[in-house]
C-alpha cells in the first residue's frame, strides 16, 4: 500500500492506544502488540503526554520503539504502520 492508500484506511479507524501523563513507555508494548494484530494503529496523544514536545516527536518516537512507520500526524492522533 502506498501512503495515500494507507490515509484512506486509517480516517475510518478508531483510536485503540492512548498516550498519557505516563509518556509512551507505559504504551510501547500495547501499541506493538496492535501492530502485529493488524497493519494500522491509530494513537491518540493527551495534552499530559506532550509536556513541550510535538505529536509528531512523540509519534516518531513510538514509532521508532515498536519497528514502525507514522503514516501521518493530525491534531493530536497518529497513525501508525508496520
Amino acid at each position: 500500500m502506498d501512503e495515500q492508500e494507507l490515509r484512506k484506511a486509517a480516517h475510518d479507524l478508531d483510536v485503540t492506544v492512548w498516550v498519557g501523563k505516563g509518556g509512551i513507555d507505559p504504551v510501547v508494548d500495547e501499541a506493538a502488540d496492535q501492530l502485529a494484530d493488524r497493519d494500522l494503529v491509530k494513537v491518540k496523544f493527551l495534552r499530559a503526554a506532550r509536556g513541550g514536545t510535538t505529536v509528531e516527536e512523540l509519534a516518531a518516537e513510538l514509532a521508532d520503539r515498536t519497528d514502525a512507520e507514522v503514516v501521518e500526524t493530525r491534531g493530536n492522533t497518529g497513525v501508525l504502520h508496520k
